[in-house]
């Protein structure tokens, strides 16, 4: 009888054991499950203005090329740079789980150049009231250029909530003059300013075309002792992967003036585990004159 007992209680405690490791195995990989979910795709992309002089790589030739390479990433947002409003409309109807955020800079309705935010609808959503566009010059507020910029240049942005984990952070994304070697440097002090005033403690992703490289002021300004940013290609913790360049045209070219114009920044509040720049093309071209940068992040 007391060994029936015995057996009865070392079953009981072995089943015990049992079940214990098992809730444990369940709660390991539901965190590791949800570490995954909340992983978030950022990707910036200059997509090419629609230029009818472009010939064989003007947009109705290529805008399809565009959207399957952002939907084949699974992309959470996309910062795009001089997409017109119906090259945005066309991206927008043919990913549904994507929504956006953006107004024109010649008028800040529809007119001109956008720097949109696309987002995935089905995981983020905006927070209400939250979305703005100012213009990089010495009125803001309203459609302007200043200094030496060529033409009107624009800093789109929004709050963001993650559906999976409730945690919020705020999205930039910009598009920095081509010309004007004093109006990039006062955007990005402008851009830093801003990002001070309204973030606050919150993570920061600031995706664009800055137009310049590395080793210039506006970079250092971007980046510097002054600025919550970094470069997510020095801070991604499994190292760049890809090519070293952005900007080449539409052509491959073992050309050396190749540059890196294009970046993801973000600000402490964020780990980046994964940077790469992608080099997609077909028959010797790719889908838009700049590579896009894509990178995984982490809301600390």
């Amino acid at each position: 009888m007391h060994e029936q007992i015995n057996r009865l209680f070392c079953f009981a405690i072995f089943l015990f054991f049992l079940l214990t490791l098992t809730n444990c195995n369940s709660s390991s990989n539901s965190d590791n499950i949800n570490n995954t979910s909340s992983a978030v795709r950022v990707m910036s992309y200059n997509l090419r203005y629609d230029n009818p002089e472009d010939g064989e790589n003007r947009w109705d030739l290529r805008k399809d090329r565009v959207v399957n390479l952002i939907r084949f990433h699974d992309t959470d947002f996309v910062g795009t740079q001089e997409g017109l409003l119906h090259q945005l409309r066309h991206i927008d109807e043919q990913a549904p789980e994507l929504d956006w955020i953006g107004v024109g800079r010649d008028d800040g309705v529809e007119e001109g150049e956008f720097s949109a935010i696309f987002f995935n609808r089905n995981r983020y959503e905006l927070v209400a009231e939250s979305d703005s566009t100012i213009w990089l010059s010495e009125t803001p507020g309203r459609p302007s250029k200043s200094w030496d910029a060529d033409l009107p240049r624009i800093l789109t942005f929004g709050q963001f909530r993650q559906l999976s984990t409730g945690k919020t952070f705020y999205v930039f994304n910009t598009h920095f003059d081509h010309i004007g070697v004093e109006a990039r440097q006062q955007s990005a002090r402008l851009i830093v300013e801003t990002i001070r005033e309204i973030s606050g403690d919150l993570p920061v992703v600031v995706t664009g075309d800055f137009n310049v490289t590395p080793d210039s002021d506006p970079y250092q300004v971007m980046t510097g002792s002054r600025s919550p940013l970094q470069d997510a290609y020095n801070s991604s913790v499994l190292p760049h992967v890809g090519p070293e360049f952005t900007f080449s045209g539409f052509y491959l070219s073992d050309d050396p003036s190749e540059r890196r114009i294009d970046y993801i920044f973000t600000n402490d509040a964020i780990e980046v585990s994964k940077h790469a720049i992608l080099p997609y093309y077909r028959n010797g071209r790719y889908p838009s004159d700049h590579l896009p940068v894509l990178a995984e992040i982490l809301l600390r």
